[in-house]
């Protein structure tokens, strides 16, 4: 089950109560809207704190316990080194999980919103994973 389902029965489906065009302002009251808006402040938190946890974690270890960090564990890669080179990781594994989570979650009902402000005929929920594929010969990007 998803973490985030701002329909009432927890569905990955989305069933659109109304087809009306409607202003930016009752979208912003929409009670799907504060939880979207919430969902992505809370994503964004979490993957904040985590990421400039791992680099204070890293820079306090480094100025206050220079007798950790100079460890060894392989020949001359010390445990700093193998810390620092963690950063990396923890920024990349960062970015894949908001990608993922604004991919599944928060894109499709942007999008609802989007069309519903364009006045544009209401779209079906695009699945969570979809392949973009490029006619031969065309050049470009294809859309997340």
């Amino acid at each position: 089950m998803p973490e985030f389902s701002p329909w009432p029965d927890n569905s990955s489906a989305f069933h659109a109560p109304h087809t009306e065009p409607i202003s930016p302002q009752q979208i912003s009251h929409d009670p799907e809207f504060r939880s979207l808006r919430r969902a992505r402040l809370r994503f964004g938190v979490r993957a904040t704190a985590l990421s400039v946890g791992a680099f204070l974690l890293y820079v306090l270890l480094s100025s206050f316990a220079p007798g950790v960090m100079n460890q060894p564990l392989i020949g001359h890669f010390t445990l700093g080194l193998a810390l620092g080179l963690g950063q990396f990781a923890v920024m990349a594994a960062t970015a894949w999980f908001y990608v993922r989570h604004m991919r599944t979650k928060v894109d499709p009902l942007a999008g609802h919103f989007r069309s519903q402000l364009r006045h544009e005929p209401l779209r079906p929920r695009p699945a969570a994973r979809s392949t973009v594929t490029q006619a031969q010969g065309t050049r470009g990007y294809g859309t997340w």
